[in-house]
């Protein structure tokens, strides 16, 4: 049971929809991760340049104090070293005297005293004194200030954690100012760094990629969902069809969803056995109501039987009466006496004939079953009918071309069948000529097969569907009984028949009835 309810939990809807959006969840988590650890390399890898840029132009500057040299001669000297690694990433590089309104502060009054571009440094005038610039006169990106050592002196390590903490955006171009005391008082190194490298800079490339990831999820999910509603809907059409098939009154099929293993499985499969149930309902109720048609019929064709019956019994025995006591003597009246006389007769056969049909089909079977061959009863039959066929022109043919087993039936009952389907088989040549074939054989699921096959005019496709209903017939003497009395013996002796015909061409009735040992078996093995 353990096992089962596991099973029932894999194939169940919801708990697959469930497993896909918890694997979406876990990619886009996980591409979110990658993503965020891609760019957390990429800034790791902007510090570790903007810090060696720092460094080089911190330590040019702090030489450059001590010497009298300037800054620009000093870096040509210094090309060889880590500062021509970070030539693009240094700018310029300033060194401001705090000599303005604000006293240890920057401010645009400070004066540049040297610069790496030689264009801000003190410009000698004709009268032998120096012009310089003021640092509002030097354009500057946005100025990220470092917080002072406690001291007062600038510490070139803290000083540039302390400006590295402060960007707000990592690769732009910035500057950072460092406070240095000397002998002349407070100056400060203003380091201008450009932007990053082109494959660190920012780029809308990095602006939408993170984005690209969540959308190629959010379009995967809808499409999952897309499919799983898909999935989960066709069931619901179908069920859906199937009730308006239902409520036309069809019964004859089955929603093919069934064999899936979730809860729309389930839904189908409980459809299919309403359906099935209906179906089994129908049939009792078709099955009821001929059942009362046919006590209605039994009581009447009793009733119509004694009715009838005695008066055509009293007329047979008065023709056999005249025929006796006043045939006339004179030879041409005797003719015509005769011939009048054995037509009343056979009137009279033929409406008792007729009164025997509608009993034989009215009143419940009761059958001798006994084992018996077909031959001789479908022999016994043809010769009762064949100077009839011989009138017509029709030649009949029986064939057997190996012994066939016996079948468990009433003989009764076995020749009314056939004799109805030989005698059907003849009126549909009548008149015509032509050949009604009857042959028997062993069916290969071991029971008996009976062909009774005519060349007459056929059956229109129309009539097939209604031909074994009780009073359905296409002849306008027919009562309409002669194949429903024959349906009725071939079920009655657990048989099938069934019936091929085309216009023109002739009709098959083919009789499968179950042979003699596999019908005992059959009832041996009945409750």
């Amino acid at each position: 049971m353990k096992g089962m309810g596991q099973s029932k939990l894999i194939y169940s809807f919801r708990a697959r929809l469930l497993l896909i959006f918890a694997l979406l969840l876990v990619t886009t988590l996980g591409v979110q991760y990658q993503l965020n650890e891609w760019e957390r390399q990429r800034v790791a890898r902007i510090i570790e340049e903007q810090e060696q840029a720092l460094a080089a132009g911190f330590s040019l500057a702090i030489e450059s104090l001590s010497s009298p040299e300037r800054l620009a001669d000093l870096s040509k000297k210094k090309r060889a070293t880590f500062l021509e690694r970070e030539a693009d990433r240094l700018i310029n590089i300033l060194i401001v005297d705090d000599v303005g309104a604000i006293p240890d502060r920057l401010d645009p009054e400070d004066r540049v005293t040297d610069s790496l571009d030689p264009k801000y440094n003190p410009q000698q005038q004709p009268d032998g004194s120096f012009h310089y610039f003021k640092l509002g006169e030097v354009p500057l990106p946005p100025i990220i200030e470092a917080e002072q050592n406690p001291t007062g002196a600038g510490n070139g390590a803290t000083d540039l954690l302390s400006a590295y903490v402060r960007p707000t955006e990592a690769g732009k171009p910035r500057a950072f100012p460092f406070p240095v005391l000397t002998d002349q008082g407070r100056s400060y190194i203003i380091i201008i760094l450009g932007s990053a490298s082109a494959s660190y800079a920012p780029s809308p490339w990095r602006v939408i990629r993170p984005l690209l990831p969540t959308l190629a999820i959010l379009l995967l999910a809808t499409l999952v969902a897309a499919l799983l509603v898909w999935r989960f809907t066709r069931p619901i059409r179908e069920l859906s069809q199937a009730a308006k098939r239902i409520a036309a009154g069809d019964f004859d099929f089955q929603v093919p969803a069934a064999n899936r293993r979730d809860e729309m499985g389930e839904l189908a499969a409980v459809f299919n056995e309403m359906i099935a149930g209906l179906r089994r309902m129908r049939q009792l109720e078709v099955e009821l109501h001929q059942a009362e048609r046919s006590a209605v019929i039994g009581r009447l064709a009793s009733a119509i039987a004694h009715e009838i019956r005695n008066p055509l019994n009293y007329i047979n025995l008065t023709l056999d009466h005249l025929r006796t006591q006043f045939n006339p003597t004179e030879p041409e009246k005797r003719a015509v006496f005769e011939r009048l006389t054995k037509q009343v007769k056979d009137e009279v056969a033929r409406a008792n004939a007729r009164i025997t049909e509608l009993l034989s089909y009215s009143r419940p079977s009761r059958l001798k079953l006994r084992p018996l061959a077909l031959r001789p009863i479908i022999e016994d039959v043809l010769r009762t009918v064949e100077v009839q066929a011989a009138e017509n022109g029709i030649a009949i043919h029986l064939e057997e071309q190996t012994a066939s087993p016996q079948v468990l039936g009433d003989a009764e009952s076995l020749r009314s069948l056939f004799s109805n389907l030989i005698i059907n088989g003849l009126q549909a040549m009548d008149g015509h000529g032509g050949e009604l074939t009857i042959a028997i054989a062993p069916a290969e699921d071991g029971r008996v097969r009976v062909l009774v096959k005519d060349t007459g005019q056929g059956i229109p496709p129309e009539d097939l569907p209604h031909l074994f209903e009780p009073y359905f017939s296409t002849k306008e003497t027919g009562t309409g009984l002669g194949l429903a009395i024959v349906k009725k013996a071939v079920e009655d002796h657990g048989g099938t028949i069934q019936v091929e015909s085309r216009v023109g061409q002739g009709t098959t009735f083919t009789v499968t009835l179950p042979a003699a040992s596999d019908a005992a078996h059959r009832r041996d093995a009945e409750p």
